[in-house]
């Protein structure tokens, strides 16, 4: 019996992130993933969807082969993929930009992994805030200024192009973020 897409891309992102931890903290990565897919799970989003959320960061932060991630995924998730991973031969600031960019001119598919990621990144750092205060912007190389900035360019492009009660959810998360010192 061959394997649904879902769950190769379950068991792909399980491999690939093994041992790795999110940022500042001691939780093992693959929750990220796997939060990010039962968010989309629970708005319906279609199965090559759901699988890009859970391998979305395999090309970016881990050595998984990407010859071997197409061949297991397919082209449509690797369309997602291409939109939602970021170019690490640009500056940080650059980097970001062409991020955004690269999603307003994606498909819905691409929309809703890339605001899930950032929905979860947002949660993430608000948890880390009531435990942390105003440290936890020392989890991030560009500090609090500059990631405020990329989540406020995210959300108005959002805005923008995508209607969708995610991009509301993150609008909340937004503006939480904002008020932190």
């Amino acid at each position: 019996m061959e394997l649904g897409l879902i769950e190769k891309a379950a068991r792909i992102a399980a491999i690939a992130h093994t041992g790795q931890l999110r940022k500042g903290g001691d939780i093992p990565y693959i929750v990220h993933p796997f939060m990010i897919a039962l968010l989309l799970t629970s708005y319906e989003f279609p199965e090559s969807v759901i699988a890009a959320a859970l391998v979305h960061d395999v090309l970016e932060d881990t050595d998984f082969p990407e010859v071997q991630l197409r061949k297991e995924m397919g082209e449509e998730v690797m369309t997602i993929l291409a939109a939602v991973t970021n170019d690490d031969s640009l500056s940080w600031e650059e980097k970001r930009k062409k991020y955004i960019e690269t999603v307003r001119a994606g498909s819905d598919g691409v929309k809703a992994v890339a605001t899930a990621d950032k929905i979860h990144n947002a949660q993430s750092l608000l948890a880390g805030a009531a435990e942390q205060g105003p440290d936890v912007w020392s989890n991030f190389n560009a500090g609090r200024e500059k990631k405020l900035w990329f989540e406020n360019a995210m959300l108005s492009m959002l805005r923008e192009t995508w209607q969708h009660p995610l991009v509301d959810e993150y609008a909340t998360l937004v503006a939480e973020m904002n008020k932190l010192g």
